[in-house]
């Protein structure tokens, strides 16, 4: 039986367990790993570009292919996280499915090695993907979204207004310096 407005139990209940899964929990306390975390956010980072633009003696131009690091920590699991992330990937959910695991799982293993909580790590790595997308590209606001993991034009203005406090075209032009536009490619 409902409350008598129409819904049933079985579906309030599975309404509250949603909201209650993406709802901050209130008095939550953050946690501060009791150690030295392992690794900062940049020993992790994997760069989208593959090639890098250098000049000779000359002052001509030429592109060479980058050493790309795809296996940052050693750590099987969390190094095909790193690069599901690096992908442009952020459905935790798949990701967490197709190794066997939960969302929780990789959350905890973030935490002791990073410090930080999983969305927050994850959030500040598609913010560096994007910033350096930024930067050196001149892709649209779509493809930068998409590339980071970000999402969509929309979400990208948000993440980089909770971040920053300017869009990410302001962004883009406090990042880059002279000569960067092409410096790096994909």
């Amino acid at each position: 039986m409902g409350r008598g407005d129409g819904t049933s139990w079985k579906r309030r209940n599975k309404h509250s367990e949603y909201w209650r899964s993406i709802v901050p929990i209130r008095n939550f306390t953050p946690r501060t790993l009791a150690v030295k975390p392992q690794y900062t956010l940049e020993d992790l980072y994997i760069s989208p570009f593959r090639k890098r633009r250098l000049y000779n003696e000359d002052g001509i131009g030429r592109y060479e292919a980058l050493e790309v690091k795809t296996e940052p920590t050693g750590i099987e699991v969390f190094d095909k996280y790193l690069n599901y992330l690096a992908k442009g990937n952020s459905g935790m959910e798949n990701f967490a499915s197709a190794l066997g695991a939960r969302v929780e799982d990789i959350d905890s293993i973030v935490f002791l090695l990073t410090g930080m909580r999983g969305v927050d790590f994850r959030m500040a790595y598609q913010l560096r993907l994007a910033d350096d997308l930024l930067r050196y590209t001149n892709l649209e606001m779509v493809e930068v979204g998409r590339r980071s993991g970000i999402g969509t034009p929309t979400n990208l203005y948000y993440a980089y207004k909770r971040a920053y406090n300017v869009s990410p075209t302001r962004r883009r032009s406090q990042l880059r310096k002279k000569m960067d536009l092409g410096r790096y490619i994909l």
